[in-house]
């Protein structure tokens, strides 16, 4: 899932090559947000599962309309906050590592010049909000409590789920950046694994506008490193997993808005840069294990004033 952070790319993914052509099965929930046999199946074997209409139009707008309130709202001043689609130097500073459970906007890379000024209007400036949107604003809280989602997880095997994080990514016409190859369990790492990414796509995700790719049936393999902090100081420790991602086998993810793309928190996925004139915006949510342990030395912590939440299914 496009995350936090990103990892740089040892091969290059060549969007000729004759995989894009596959395309992973489409499945759909039932009303309470069950899955079938045969999706449970595609599941387990891809590490990730691609849903259609699963929002619908309102709680799409709703959610965009909301994300850009947001944005509005943005002090300016805080030049700090740029977000790095390529490398680690946003962790270093204390606006993004302690965003864990506050709304937090993140500027584009390439939307400040070398003197702090925007480039681009301040509503197309952005890169993510992050991290606590389904726990502090009640338009993505509501979203994402939804007992469709809560059952997913179940379905999915997740034993007492909790969100842990969400994040608004903007994906900005022209300058919105590559997110280099990743598992998101890197980042978010449990003992032992749990997370899970919930991906929503709130507007067509294309190869022109920088779709998803992902390395179906690679999670099977492990994590291949782990972000987390030693002395203070947050680190990128490697080889977890001894085998590297095989980028060329990629395979892009194009889905149309309404679209929930759910990734196994071991998958290796990825997303091309958007240099089209149209945005490309998604919701994500990370899902882990109540029963698992999150250690303190994970990126991400949250204060004891807003303790995780459980996703409550709705009773059968």
């Amino acid at each position: 899932m496009e995350h936090l952070f990103c990892q740089r790319s040892i091969i290059k993914m060549s969007h000729t090559n004759s995989k894009d052509d596959f395309r992973l099965p489409t499945f759909r929930v039932d009303s309470d947000g069950g899955l079938s046999p045969e999706a449970l199946r595609s599941w387990q074997g891809a590490g990730c599962l691609v849903i259609e209409n699963f929002c619908d139009e309102h709680a799409r707008r709703e959610l965009i309309w909301a994300a850009d309130s947001i944005v509005a709202q943005f002090d300016m001043t805080d030049r700090d906050a740029i977000f790095s689609t390529q490398t680690h130097e946003h962790a270093r500073n204390k606006y993004f590592e302690t965003s864990g459970d506050k709304i937090r906007c993140f500027f584009e890379e390439n939307a400040l010049n070398q003197n702090g000024d925007l480039l681009v209007p301040k509503e197309q400036s952005i890169n993510k909000i992050g991290h606590a949107l389904h726990d502090l604003h009640p338009v993505f809280e509501r979203f994402s409590y939804q007992p469709r989602i809560a059952r997913l997880m179940q379905e999915l095997g997740i034993d007492d789920p909790r969100l842990l994080q969400s994040m608004f990514i903007f994906k900005q016409p022209g300058i919105g950046g590559e997110v280099n190859w990743h598992q998101d369990g890197s980042f978010l790492y449990t003992s032992p694994p749990s997370v899970t990414g919930l991906w929503f796509a709130l507007e067509d995700a294309t190869l022109e506008t920088g779709c998803l790719w992902a390395l179906p049936g690679k999670h099977t393999r492990g994590l291949r490193s782990r972000f987390l902090r030693v002395n203070g100081e947050l680190i990128m420790e490697d080889s977890l997993s001894p085998p590297n991602f095989d980028e060329d086998q990629g395979v892009p993810l194009e889905v149309p808005a309404g679209s929930l793309i759910i990734i196994h928190g071991a998958l290796p996925h990825y997303s091309a840069p958007n240099r089209s004139q149209k945005s490309r915006y998604a919701y994500t949510l990370h899902a882990i294990s109540g029963t698992a342990v999150y250690p303190e030395d994970n990126w991400l912590q949250r204060g004891q004033d807003l303790p995780l939440r459980r996703l409550t299914p709705i009773s059968r």
